[in-house]
């Protein structure tokens, strides 16, 4: 009974939420993305003719749940696409993040993963898992300390979970290929989010130059050159050089302020010049290859003495 109230407990901390979006209304997505969408989608809605008309329940008994993967280069819309698929599905919204799994104890990760679980299935919530190739990644097949066998209990936890669980769950990442080979053949869809192309970015520019704004130029030709010159860019991206042009707008000329081309221009060069010198986007040093094995055993709640002294050894 105790155990219970735990439980309980534990998952009273997961937010369950209505979602504000809709994937018809709210997403951009390139067509083959929303064709995997449409598939999944449709697969939830014609499960009673599949597994319960047609029978196939009988040689796959446990096909009610509906496990998706989101992968693509970070500020490609994973997590708004998520958020939006609850709100088509007419389902909650849960929104896991690593800080909201982690503990400061060992052995709580696994137990948290299975309250996160537990909370879905009781408010009827989508679940969503943010970068999960934390959680999913390959488990150790060479058990050598504590540590070994605390991240194998939390991936096998999740496997677990992953047989149980009746509803809808989405993992999103940006290392899709860290992920243990059990995990992806549990998975039904793995759907892929890449950089807009022309057209997407059309459609991104065009909905983002809310009809508020004042413009110095006709619309469509402020479009077409912010499509033209915010190639390689992701929807993020593009959000961010609207969010940095807007106030140079304004403080160009305070008493009658119009976005120029000139604003977007300089914005969306402040971009590409960030991500060419600032960051090291997948090609990490060792240093920083040592933070993230720290941050991952941070999640464990433990700490390691090799991996703290090659992070302060800097």
């Amino acid at each position: 009974m105790s155990s219970e109230k735990e439980n309980i407990s534990d998952s009273a901390r997961y937010e369950c939420k209505a979602p504000r979006f809709d994937l018809e209304k709210d997403v951009i997505l390139p067509r083959h993305t929303r064709q995997m969408m449409d598939e999944a989608i449709g697969s939830l809605r014609f499960h009673k003719l599949i597994y319960t008309d047609w029978g196939f329940a009988e040689v796959d008994p446990t096909g009610r749940n509906m496990a998706i993967n989101f992968y693509g280069p970070p500020g490609t819309g994973k997590t708004l696409a998520a958020e939006a698929l609850a709100g088509t599905l007419g389902l909650q919204f849960i929104h896991i993040g690593i800080s909201e799994i982690e503990s400061k104890f060992v052995g709580e990760t696994a137990k948290n993963i299975g309250a996160a679980f537990q909370e879905a299935a009781l408010q009827g919530a989508l679940l969503f898992f943010d970068e999960a190739d934390t959680l999913l990644g390959a488990r150790l097949s060479s058990v050598t300390q504590g540590i070994d066998n605390e991240i194998n209990a939390m991936r096998s936890t999740m496997l677990i979970e992953l047989e149980r669980f009746n509803g809808v769950v989405v993992f999103a990442t940006n290392f899709a290929k860290n992920y243990d080979s059990a995990f992806v053949s549990r998975i039904r869809y793995h759907v892929e989010f890449q950089l807009p192309d022309m057209e997407e970015r059309q459609r991104l520019w065009s909905r983002m130059l809310v009809a508020g704004i004042p413009l110095a130029l006709e619309r469509e030709e402020l479009i077409q050159l912010a499509s033209s010159s915010s190639a390689g860019l992701s929807g993020r991206e593009i959000r961010t050089a609207l969010r940095t042009a807007l106030p140079r707008a304004v403080m160009a000329q305070v008493d009658a302020p119009k976005l120029a081309w000139v604003h977007l221009e300089s914005a969306i060069a402040d971009i590409k010049y960030a991500k060419a010198n600032v960051g090291g986007g997948n090609t990490q040093s060792h240093a920083a290859n040592a933070r993230s094995a720290k941050a991952a055993l941070s999640l464990l709640g433990i700490k390691n003495q090799e991996t703290e002294q090659t992070t302060s050894g800097e």
